[in-house]
Parts: C-alpha cells; sequence; structure tokens
C-alpha cells in the first residue's frame, strides 16, 4: 500500500518520519509513505491516479481547500471546518474503482497539543491569522470551551469564512485586525498560524505586550524555533506536537489500527535532531 504527503513547498514535511515510523511498528511491511511536491494545478491529476494501491493522502499548503471538488465525499466535520488535510482511499469493490472521502485531523491535532500544556479547558484564546489552519485552530478552540475566540487577521474585510466556520458549530469569532494584535495575546491560549517568514511581525506586537505572556502555540516546526517562539516569554508548544497528533489521526484513518504514538514521536525528533545537526 502507498501513501503520501502533499504540498508545494514540501521538502520540510516530517510526515514521512512519523509515517514509516508508524508502518515498521505496526508490521505493515510493504507499505510505503512518500513525499510529493504538488501545487494546485497538479493535484486533479494526481487525486484522478489514486487506485486500490493507495492508502490516503497528507495535504498541506496550498491544497487544504483545492482538493475538495476533486474527492467523492467530505466528512461533516471536515466541511464544518473548511479545511481538509488527509484523503482517505476505500475500494469500491472488484473494477469498481475507489472512493476518496475527505477527513481533518488538524484540529485533533491542535487539541491533543493543548492538552499535553495542560489547556484542556480554554477560558479565552486568540488565533493569528485566517487561512485553513486558522480554522482548524479556531475549531479547536471552541472545542476545548473557548466560548469567543479572538481572531487577529491582515484584511478583517475577508474574514467571513471565519465567521461562518464558528456558525456552523453553533460559535462565534471576534475579529480584529492586525494593528489590534497586542491586545489579542492576553487570552490564556495563543495559536500561531502564520508561516515562519512572517512570524516577526507577530514577534513585533509583543514589545506592545510586555510578558510575562500565556500559553503559545506555534504551528510552524520547521525551522524551529520561529522568530515568535524565540521572544515569547511564557510556555511554547511547537508545531510539532501539533504535526504528531494530526498524523497519528491519518495513520488511523489509512490504516485502520491504532497509532503507535511513542515510535512516532521517537522517529520524529530524531529527525529534528538530525536537522539541527546538518
Amino acid at each position: 500500500m502507498r501513501a503520501a504527503v502533499c504540498g508545494y513547498p514540501i521538502a520540510h514535511s516530517l510526515s514521512p518520519a512519523l509515517h514509516r515510523a508508524a508502518y515498521a511498528a505496526l508490521g505493515l511491511h510493504g507499505w510505503q509513505y512518500d513525499l510529493l511536491e504538488v501545487d494546485e494545478q497538479r493535484l486533479p491529476a494526481l487525486v484522478a491516479s489514486l487506485d486500490a494501491g493507495w492508502a490516503g493522502l497528507s495535504l498541506t499548503m496550498p491544497l487544504k481547500q483545492a482538493v475538495v471538488p476533486l474527492v467523492d465525499e467530505v466528512s461533516d466535520f471536515a466541511r464544518a471546518v473548511g479545511a481538509v488535510n488527509t484523503v482517505v482511499v476505500t475500494p469500491r469493490g472488484a473494477g469498481a474503482g475507489v472512493h476518496l472521502r475527505a477527513e481533518n485531523t488538524d484540529v485533533h491535532g491542535i487539541v491533543a497539543a493543548l492538552a499535553e500544556a495542560g489547556a484542556v479547558r480554554v477560558g479565552s484564546g486568540a488565533v493569528v491569522g485566517g487561512g485553513a489552519t486558522a480554522r482548524s485552530a479556531l475549531v479547536a478552540l471552541l472545542r476545548a470551551g473557548c466560548p469567543r475566540p479572538v481572531a487577529v487577521v491582515r484584511s478583517p474585510g475577508r474574514a467571513g469564512e471565519l465567521r461562518e466556520v464558528a456558525a456552523r458549530l453553533g460559535g462565534e469569532v471576534d475579529v480584529r485586525g492586525w494593528a489590534e494584535l497586542p491586545s489579542a495575546l492576553d487570552a490564556e491560549v495563543v495559536v500561531s498560524t502564520v508561516p515562519a517568514g512572517a512570524s516577526e511581525d507577530v514577534a513585533a506586537a509583543l514589545t506592545a505586550h510586555p510578558g510575562p505572556h500565556p500559553l503559545l502555540l506555534d504551528v510552524v516546526y520547521a525551522p524551529w524555533p520561529t522568530p515568535l517562539a524565540r521572544r515569547w516569554d511564557g510556555p511554547v508548544v511547537g508545531g510539532f506536537e501539533m504535526l504528531l497528533h494530526q498524523g497519528a489521526a491519518q495513520v488511523e484513518l489509512m490504516t485502520g489500527h491504532r497509532a503507535p504514538l511513542a515510535e512516532m514521536r521517537e522517529a520524529g525528533l530524531a529527525a529534528l535532531r538530525a536537522r539541527a545537526s546538518a
């Protein structure tokens, strides 16, 4: 069986280390997990080529919405979140092709990463960014009991999708512009979903909001630490923990086996150490 992580760019991804470690621990000999550089233009051809020899795809940017019209089914939860990071391939039967179901495991990854840091229930939370991962972070905060998360975005007028996601799940979101970022850092939990290159902009807001700061989950794991993580005067959870838990959920969806979390964590951390020493 075959699976792969797809995105553009994709060379930085640690997903192969995690999934391959899971296959080895589960005794799934003959299973392989590849890394495929795929942009929005190449995605339709890849999806159309999936057959019974495939278990599924892991998707990262910029494919989390582009894949939606290409699959047979989007789970109710993924549709509510408005973002997909997993495609599960299921054979229909002899000669009948395959069924492609889109799922979201990012929310699980964020919830689990926050829970490991002690944030099982969140009274107030803020999400920095407005993309697909920000929507998953918003849902994760709502699931953790946050009644009205704050979303800080560069263009509040384009935050309609965040509002729609919250409404579909029976919640609300307080959308604020970038200039209001310092005040959002008063939340109990802050989730930064901005790329590594934009992390410095968020870190600059700390000047106007001196520490100590609450819990930060920075979804970036490469390069690590980000400028924001380095300057944060408080507890920090890196994106590796989110990646680990969302990857474990993908392993379970694609293989039908319980994910070997300890082995996956060990392999991922080893890969990060190897990168740091290279």
